[in-house]
């Protein structure tokens, strides 16, 4: 009977398989781009799980569909929520509920790989956070991400596509345009934070990207990073830090 963790955001349900030495197994993405699942999508699943360790911010209706499926597997579901402190790390939000658990499992994992570190999460929203050495948390930045500008864009304007087009300094034409208009935003965002970051710790920061989006920004940004599953080796590393008192 194996143990499991659930990353549930906006479009997408990642999950693995979490070992007796807390270990995590191969990531396995299930999307629900409706705002709901299909039943044949869970039998990537085990018949019977053990502990499942939840960490959401999608919806309330999702998030209970989800409980449901696992707890028809047996799960005990242990629903992960944002801490003001954990693993020698201290957010900077002064209400824990105010920072996205993503937010907040992304930085413990960052923090457990050492350094000064910019975490740049790109899925439906673009978020920046600055973690020091030390583990305190300076706070962030949220911004749309590429796709979501690009859905923006389309639902005021329907002729205007919401994908196709390469990034260029001046684009020649409207899609390669809104390639480069969209990607250029969040490229520029990320780079004022980076100076702004050094201003504060006194030097450069390393830049780790995750989420659905991030690879498509790697290629501007030579020298960062890309860790895809970061919220869920967060999660893993939330429930060996605290097994015994995870909500």
């Amino acid at each position: 009977m194996a143990d499991w963790l659930f990353d549930l955001g906006n479009s997408r349900l990642k999950c693995a398989s979490l070992d007796a030495d807390g270990r995590m197994g191969e990531v396995v993405a299930i999307a629900h781009e409706a705002g709901a699942f299909d039943a044949p999508q869970f039998e990537v699943l085990p018949e019977v799980i053990g502990h499942a360790y939840l960490a959401s911010v999608a919806s309330a209706p999702l998030c209970e569909a989800l409980q449901r499926e696992l707890q028809a597997r047996g799960a005990h579901v242990h629903r992960v929520r944002t801490e003001a402190r954990c693993g020698g790390m201290t957010i900077a939000y002064d209400t824990p509920a105010h920072l996205g658990v993503d937010r907040f499992l992304a930085l413990l994992a960052a923090h457990a790989r050492g350094g000064e570190q910019l975490v740049v999460g790109v899925g439906t929203a673009l978020t920046i956070d600055l973690l020091a050495a030390s583990g305190r948390h300076h706070g962030g930045r949220i911004a749309p991400s590429p796709t979501l500008m690009r859905e923006s864009l389309h639902a005021r304007a329907a002729h205007l596509p919401t994908t196709g087009g390469d990034y260029q300094a001046f684009a020649g034409d409207t899609t390669d345009a809104l390639a480069s208009g969209c990607l250029g935003a969040a490229l520029a965002l990320i780079e004022d934070s980076r100076r702004e970051a050094q201003q504060v710790l006194g030097r450069a920061p390393d830049l780790l990207l995750h989420g659905g989006g991030a690879a498509e920004l790697m290629p501007h940004l030579p020298d960062a990073r890309l860790v895809p599953d970061l919220v869920l080796e967060g999660l893993a590393r939330r429930v060996r830090v605290h097994p015994a008192d995870t909500p």
